[in-house]
């Protein structure tokens, strides 16, 4: 059964997404605190109030705050992965379940936000292309000048043909988890499939749900029509698109 990317993560993939990510979100949260410093991403004239828009258990909030930003409001739908955030972030860090669509008008200021991110592959979660230039022009009115607004997302304009659409994500001595691509004109369905071990027995656990089809062109051309310097714009290992923007 094919269902929304919020819905996917309550019915499965909340269970399984840390173990999924490696299993240790101080060593994410590290890795995370990194690739944003090396980016530039850091608290300056523009503020120290940032926001982590589909934040999961939090590698990126918690990378935020290593850094020196404070508050970091971490936003996401899935209440499970919030309540493992609160469960090792510090008093700087301040979890919501909110709706991504409507958590910069409703909780920011104009002007306000030193650093916006909306990393992993959140971005392709939202409904329609239309939902995303909407969060992307909300990201550049709740940012300061000099704010950074950075992405990262996968750009599954280019379909995977054949055997290339099957996917082994993780494997380990009791858990295994693969997905296969499933490509339309708009979406790309990813049927995620969870192999769990009680002893000598397996258990499978499905579920499906839409990621956009969002060219790395057109996502480049949203960011400046609202606003937005681009600064950064690249492939990164790993297929994720890395993109960082300035308000100007």
């Amino acid at each position: 059964m094919t269902t929304t990317a919020s819905a996917h993560y309550d019915r499965l993939l909340a269970a399984h997404y840390t173990w999924m990510l490696g299993g240790d979100i101080a060593t994410l949260a590290a890795q995370q605190a990194r690739l944003l410093d090396e980016l530039g991403v850091r608290p300056g004239r523009a503020g120290t109030e940032a926001v982590d828009l589909g934040c999961g258990p939090g590698p990126q909030s918690l990378a935020l705050a290593e850094l020196g930003f404070s508050p970091v409001l971490a936003v996401d739908t899935s209440r499970p992965l919030l309540n493992e955030l609160a469960q090792h972030a510090p008093a700087t860090v301040r979890p919501l379940h909110a709706d991504l669509r409507e958590v910069l008008p409703a909780h920011t200021h104009p002007g306000s936000v030193g650093a916006i991110v909306c990393m992993g592959d959140t971005l392709t979660h939202l409904p329609s292309a239309q939902d995303v230039t909407l969060l992307i022009r909300q990201a550049a009115t709740s940012l300061a000048e000099g704010g950074q607004f950075i992405l990262t997302y996968r750009d599954l304009s280019t379909p995977r043909t054949g055997e290339d659409r099957f996917l082994c994500v993780r494997a380990t001595a009791d858990r295994i988890m693969t997905c296969f691509l499933e490509y339309g004109e708009e979406t790309v369905t990813v049927h995620d499939l969870i192999h769990t071990r009680t002893g000598d027995s397996w258990a499978l656990h499905t579920s499906s749900y839409p990621k956009l089809r969002l060219r790395s062109v057109w996502v480049t051309e949203q960011c400046r029509t609202a606003g937005l310097d681009v600064t950064h714009d690249e492939t990164a290992t790993g297929g994720l698109r890395v993109l960082t923007a300035v308000k100007r």
